[in-house]
């Protein structure tokens, strides 16, 4: 390889705390392991993120950062062997200093004006990353010539603890939003950056599934980040609601005696090795450290009991996987009985009712995925359907609803149209098992469902000539994209479905 060759490997671009040097592939410009922030550890613990300070020379952005700290997926977990989460951790190890991006760009500073889409990542709010495979942006930036961006924040306890009931100091006042702030300032960096990668700040697209549904969700409702992005996208991630101040501090104070510590003594909690916070979280339930609603930051729930004023004029894309809870489950073996015997604990005097209903529509439909579909539609869709109902009921930007139905072939079928079968898609990238590794079907799906996101992205408007025309979703004709063989367009996709879980208390129809 000649000196030329070389050079033409490389390129490096420039930030406001400095030069970054990047890999140049096909095309793409990639970046990877950008500060947006200062490290949240030792004396930033708890706090609201700080900017990165400057640093003088070129910094090599070649690699993935830190994530925070978190416990892996386990190895023996098939479904987290289908998504690759047990790799979300990888080259970058874990730690406080976890507030980096990655980027991916057709182009540097060359008057572009590109729309900029951000991912947030899943795993709810306590574990993965923006450097995980599934969320690679070259294939999307190549392909629909915009510019790709994933962001790496605290997670779990260290992004979301209530110190401020616990009687800790004034200055950990935010620490039950922290995570969130983490966000926003990522989508600061974006608005003052971008540019010098080739995008427009006044198109700016978030999105993310799952946990990273719930992220979107919170920043819609989040006055510190008005005005950073003008449309977004929730995949199998509705987030209606915050944890209160009154939960949030139940769950801390359960943390807080793990660690040996009282309200006495609570400020010490910042001196603690990060080890320390990691083994107390992971046995209290990493999972229950969520955005707390402190009046403040967070002011209101998101999209309860309407769609949030702060991103009422934003354009709005709401969906869901026919199976998706059937990544909550591994008892493919479960026969017809065994799904009686699930109902009539989850549901009580309704389960003959909610069977009748389902077999008379899927007659041959495995018991296994007839679980999944059914708590999906209890739990995941109803909350997507809320979601799109009030943002439509707002009626001051359009909110597009789309289900994808087509089953993933990896691990023989078993899990049907699982949660995040749809993420790759998404990112253009067919390869990926879950959508199929290339077959047609797979690849003409991954194909549309990019397409809809880039031209979403340039304009707030899904459609494209890869799919029929989609209509947005209004509380009457209730239109929604099917992602299947074929694609289509459905009115009130089995409404009845829809209406007996309306009708039945909420507390029946929450996952878990």
């Amino acid at each position: 390889m000649s000196a030329g060759e070389a050079h033409s490997l490389f390129c490096i671009a420039e930030t406001a705390s400095g030069k970054i040097e990047g890999v140049v592939n096909g095309g793409i410009r990639q970046f990877k392991a950008v500060p947006y922030g200062a490290s949240t550890g030792g004396r930033n613990r708890f706090l609201p993120p700080q900017k990165p300070a400057p640093w003088r020379g070129v910094r090599d952005c070649f690699g993935h950062g830190r994530v925070s700290p978190q416990v892996p997926t386990d190895l023996n977990n098939t479904y987290g062997q289908l998504i690759h989460f047990d790799r979300a951790i990888a080259e970058g190890g874990m730690g406080e200093d976890c507030l980096h991006l990655n980027i991916w760009t057709p182009a540097l500073r060359d008057g572009g004006k590109r729309p900029v889409m951000v991912s947030f990542h899943g795993g709810g709010f306590a574990i993965s990353s923006g450097n995980a495979a599934m969320y690679d942006g070259a294939q999307l930036a190549r392909l629909g010539d915009v510019v790709v961006v994933t962001a790496t924040h605290r997670l779990a306890s260290f992004g979301f603890l209530n110190l401020v009931d616990l009687g800790a100091p004034g200055r950990f006042a935010s620490a039950g939003s922290a995570g969130i702030m983490d966000l926003v300032l990522a989508l600061k960096w974006v608005r003052d950056n971008i540019v010098n990668f080739g995008g427009d700040p006044q198109r700016v697209m978030i999105f993310g599934q799952s946990g990273g549904g719930w992220k979107t969700s919170a920043l819609l409702a989040t006055p510190a980040a008005k005005g950073l992005f003008h449309r977004a996208a929730v995949q199998s991630g509705s987030l209606l609601r915050f944890q209160t101040r009154e939960e949030a501090a139940r769950i801390s104070t359960a943390l807080v005696a793990e660690l040996g510590l009282t309200k006495k003594t609570v400020a010490k909690i910042r001196d603690l090795p990060w080890r320390i916070l990691l083994a107390a979280q992971t046995k209290i339930g990493a999972q229950l450290f969520t955005p707390v609603l402190d009046g403040k930051y967070l002011p209101h729930h998101p999209f309860d009991p309407a769609a949030p004023e702060e991103s009422a004029t934003v354009p709005l894309i709401v969906s869901t996987t026919l199976d998706d809870a059937s990544l909550f489950f591994d008892n493919f073996d479960l026969d017809e009985n065994g799904l009686k015997q699930m109902l009539h604990a989850r549901y009580g005097e309704a389960a003959e009712t909610v069977l009748r209903l389902y077999r008379s529509k899927w007659p041959h439909k495995s018991p296994f995925l007839m679980q999944a579909q059914i708590v999906t539609d209890s739990g995941f869709r109803r909350f997507a359907y809320a979601q799109a109902e009030r943002k439509a009921v707002q009626a001051r930007a359009p909110v597009y609803l789309y289900q994808w139905d087509w089953a993933t072939p990896a691990f023989e079928g078993r899990f049907g149209a699982v949660h995040a079968t749809d993420v790759s898609a998404s990112f253009g990238n067919v390869r990926d098992a879950i959508i199929g590794a290339g077959t047609r079907i797979g690849r003409g799906l991954c194909e549309a469902l990019a397409a809809s996101w880039v031209a979403f992205a340039h304009c707030g408007d899904p459609n494209s000539a890869r799919i029929p025309h989609w209509p947005a979703f209004g509380p009457n004709d209730r239109a929604a994209m099917i992602f299947d063989d074929p694609i289509r367009v459905v009115n009130d996709h089995h409404g009845d479905i829809r209406a007996f879980w309306n009708g039945m208390p909420p507390a029946q129809s929450i996952l878990g």
